[in-house]
Order: structure tokens, then C-alpha cells, then sequence
């Protein structure tokens, strides 16, 4: 099987705010504490989840320190430097190297729907800006483009590139991606099982906010033989799973609401154009999650 190279389970962490929208580097540091007291090995900071197009260039190296201060070497703390403005992304990139990201997570270029040269084009520029290892991120339901064979091919001679997060719906893809030397971290909680089937090592969750320590036990024992066991713990996880991905634009306020069920956030903003969960969606997120035995 393919290395882990950043952890097994990773949560796309939340950016909390405070209750004027500045960033809360407080609550950054009690999350991330959290999540690896929790299960995680890995963090992903200032990505999708962290709200990273509403978050400034200065937001996003404040809260990668802060949470490279928070965990130390207890797990690895992957930088969302993606952006559709390549530019950008090389100073997020260079911006992330200086702070000490272990790897850099790299989305292609969203609403735009640069062409297959111009994806590569888009790595290629950001891939050089630092030595950091990088993760591509295929999300074509949220960027419009989805990364071809043809670009991973192109990229998989380039030392840095070793991972990718694969949240494409096409899970058989995924032996192909490893073999071309990939390592394939699900993007998909519900489909991380299928993902583990075709050779991805790991996840990049966001039901990992609360259910870090079941998704690693069904790693494990996909990992380890028992399938059985791995469906079970895949099937036991299905409320929350469904709760979270329940209301439109899933992700950081599903898992800011579930963060400040558990005791772990003291509210639940969210920078505008997203608007925090209504108390009927939050009652329906606490049935949910409920009813997967994680509250």
C-alpha cells in the first residue's frame, strides 16, 4: 500500500471567529487541539472548510503559526493555499514555507475553468514557489474543472507532488492515481471506504470534527484485514455523515454548528456570503450525530 505521508485521518479544520468576525486564535488553537487529542494525525488549515475565500493572505499565515504552535510535531499541518488567482497562490505558497506547513494543499483554480494547460500551468507556478510537498485537490463539483489523467501524468514526475485528495465521486480512479505513485487521501467522507478499496491511505474529512477517532478505527481494520469491521463502523457513522452533508454549502457551518455542540466552539459564525445554521438545522445536525452515537 501506498505511504500516508501527512497522517491518516485529517480534518479540514474550521476557522473560528469571534464575535466581530475577526479570526478567534484562541478557539484556531483549541480546535486543532482538539482534533489531535481526537484521532487526527493530520490538519488541514485554511482550505475550503477554513473559509479560506473570505480569509485574507495575513488571516491565513496568523492561523497556520497558530495552530503549528498548538500541535508541535503531534500531527501534520497542511496549508490550503489554492486559489483561482495564481499569483496568489505563490504568495500563500511562499507564505506557508515560512511559517513551516509539512505540505501545501492545492485546489485547481475555481469559477474560472482554465483549460487542462492552464491547470498545469497553475501548479506548475505554485509547485515551484517553495521545496513544501503538495497535495492536488480535484473537487470539480466546487471548482467546475476536474484535473484529467493526462495533467497527472504530466505531474507525477515533479518531486514535490505526492498526494493527492480525490473528491470526484470517480472512486476508480483512484488505482490509477496510485499507480502512477500518488498517494490518494479521500475527499468524500460517505465514500472513504470505497476510496480505502481502490488505495487511498487516508482522509481528508470534515465529520472528522467530531468522529476523528471512528474513522480512524475503520482505517484500521480496512487496513488490517477486517473488513467486516470497517463496514460496520461505515455504516454505524451513515446519520452523521447524512446530517452534516444535510444543508446546502456543507462544511464549515455543519462543523462550527457540531463544534460548538460538543463544547469545543462558543458559537458558530461564519463570514457572509455563508450564514450559520438555523436552530432547526442545528437540531437536525444534533439528531443526526445523535444517532451515530457521537453526542
Amino acid at each position: 500500500m501506498t505511504s500516508a505521508p501527512f497522517g491518516t485521518v485529517l480534518t479540514a479544520m474550521v476557522t473560528p471567529f469571534q464575535e466581530d468576525g475577526s479570526v478567534d486564535l484562541d478557539g484556531v488553537q483549541k480546535v486543532a487541539k482538539y482534533l489531535v487529542d481526537n484521532g487526527n494525525d493530520g490538519i488541514v488549515v485554511t482550505g475550503t472548510t477554513g473559509e479560506s475565500p473570505t480569509t485574507t493572505g495575513a488571516e491565513d499565515g496568523e492561523t497556520l503559526a497558530a495552530v503549528k504552535d498548538a500541535v508541535g510535531d503531534r500531527a501534520k499541518v497542511v496549508a490550503g493555499v489554492g486559489t483561482n488567482d495564481t499569483r496568489h497562490s505563490v504568495e500563500l505558497a511562499e507564505q506557508a514555507a515560512k511559517v513551516g506547513a509539512d505540505c501545501l494543499l492545492l485546489v485547481t483554480p475555481y469559477y474560472n475553468k482554465p483549460s487542462q494547460a492552464g491547470v498545469l500551468n497553475h501548479f506548475r507556478q505554485v509547485v515551484a514557489a517553495s521545496d513544501v510537498p503538495v497535495m492536488l485537490y480535484d473537487v470539480p463539483g466546487r471548482t467546475g474543472t476536474k484535473i484529467d489523467l493526462s495533467t497527472y501524468r504530466a505531474v507525477a514526475d515533479w518531486e514535490t507532488v505526492v498526494a493527492v485528495k480525490e473528491a470526484t465521486g470517480d472512486l476508480a480512479r483512484t488505482a490509477q492515481l496510485v499507480d502512477l505513485g500518488f498517494s490518494v487521501y479521500s475527499g468524500d467522507d460517505v465514500n472513504t471506504l470505497g476510496y480505502l478499496a481502490y488505495g487511498a491511505v487516508g482522509v481528508v474529512s470534515v465529520v472528522g470534527h467530531v468522529a476523528g477517532k471512528q474513522l480512524r478505527a475503520m482505517i484500521e481494520a480496512f487496513q488490517r484485514g477486517d473488513h467486516a469491521e470497517a463496514l460496520r463502523i461505515h455504516t454505524s457513522l451513515v446519520p452523521a455523515f447524512e446530517a452534516v452533508m444535510a444543508v446546502p454549502n456543507y462544511g464549515a457551518t455543519t462543523a462550527k454548528a457540531a463544534m460548538q455542540l460538543l463544547g469545543v466552539l462558543a458559537n458558530r459564525h461564519v463570514r457572509s456570503p455563508l450564514l450559520e445554521l438555523d436552530d432547526a438545522e442545528v437540531a437536525d445536525l444534533r439528531a443526526g450525530l445523535e444517532a451515530a452515537g457521537l453526542l
